[in-house]
């Protein structure tokens, strides 16, 4: 899952974008309201959840929201502020906004609000994925093969994960950065091949019938 948090306190959006890599999720952030209108109207489609803050330079978190709904997007919006009055939480939740968190705060309650945003896209989302004798459960994170456990990274998880919400359909390399990395990471870089090289080391290795497959020049796939 990939993160966009609009925030104009840097030192903070550095905390928050480490706390939510470190619970396996992918995070850009943007620290003025232009800035981070632009990047959700041309690249909404790359985020599974927007963290945004009211009081931003150039363009009001407020302003963001209504925005962002006026346009059609329906990318989950949780605010983060310091602002705690009652309409400023009405306000912002009639602004398009799906959750409000008040500033301080404890990582623990905004991952917790994150998870539960994540499991409310506009599609719900099956917890239990299965590809012939592979199985995983996106929320106790396990994964067996054949009845027995596999233990990934999170990057291997999360890879994983992508690959079997799409069985028989080849990702492209720049579809997996996309999706797992931020964007300031190098579209050059064999990150995703590495990556691929261990998780199927850990999923086919031991197993005669071969999931994860190389199209040699465009990406992978898992055969279903």
């Amino acid at each position: 899952m990939r993160i966009l948090v609009v925030e104009d306190e840097e030192k903070l959006a550095e905390a928050i974008k480490k706390g939510l890599e470190k619970e396996g999720y992918a995070v850009d952030y943007i620290l003025d309201g232009e800035a981070g209108q632009r990047r959700i109207e041309i690249n909404h489609k790359d985020y599974d959840l927007i963290i945004l803050d009211l009081m931003l330079p150039k363009v009001s978190g407020f302003d963001i929201a209504k925005n962002t709904r006026h346009l059609g997007i329906l990318t989950p919006i949780l605010i983060l502020t310091a602002r705690d009055a009652i309409e400023d939480k009405v306000s912002a939740l009639d602004s398009g906004a799906d959750d409000y968190l008040v500033k301080p705060f404890s990582f623990e309650e905004l991952f917790a609000r994150v998870r539960a945003l994540l499991r409310r896209p506009e599609q719900a989302l099956p917890v239990e994925l299965k590809v012939k004798d592979l199985s995983m459960n996106v929320n106790t994170r396990k994964v067996h093969r054949n009845g027995k456990e596999i233990l990934l990274t999170l990057k291997e998880f999360g890879l994983l994960e992508y690959l079997m919400r799409h069985p028989n359909q080849v990702l492209t390399r720049e579809q997996i950065l996309d999706h797992l990395w931020d964007f300031a990471f190098d579209s050059f870089s064999n990150i995703v091949d590495v990556h691929m090289k261990n998780l199927r080391k850990k999923v086919d290795t031991e197993f005669h019938d071969k999931l994860l497959e190389t199209i040699r020049g465009v990406g992978y796939k898992i055969r279903a």
